[in-house]
């Protein structure tokens, strides 16, 4: 099964998302987070060896897409994939999709046994259905 990866420079931020796709997937897919920074102080960002184990954590064959609320985090997410054994990073993605939105269909698209392709189309799709509603 394609697990996913919730990506945020907020632990907050992405526990919430991880919630809402956990609601999705009961017995389903496996979500992990990877978000914020250890320090108290200033905990915002990503940190890509943090992403690296959230990967590693819920890697199975079938692949393992990443979820990522901004810019930034992409750069933490390829960082995080050069990081891997070649082996692992091959069989993970990045999804570019809005956050909430593709992490919530991504979880349904796993959780059904989808393919990592499928569940990468699934993710990129829920956020063009946001878009169709605001041109009603």
């Amino acid at each position: 099964m394609v697990n996913l990866v919730i990506v945020s420079h907020s632990k907050k931020l992405a526990d919430g998302v991880a919630e809402l796709a956990g609601q999705m997937v009961t017995g389903g897919c496996k979500i992990a987070v990877a978000a914020g920074i250890d320090d108290e102080e200033n905990p915002i960002g990503t940190d890509a060896v943090k992403i690296m184990s959230a990967i590693e954590e819920v890697f199975s064959a079938d692949g393992v897409v990443i979820l990522v609320d901004l810019g930034s985090a992409i750069l933490s997410a390829e960082t995080a994939l050069d990081l891997l054994d070649p082996e692992i990073a091959e069989k993970v993605a990045i999804s570019y999709a809005p956050l909430v939105e593709g992490a919530l269909a991504a979880a349904v698209s796993a959780s059904t046994g989808d393919d990592l392709q499928t569940v990468l189309a699934e993710a990129k799709a829920a956020g063009d259905l946001k878009l169709q509603q605001e041109n009603k």
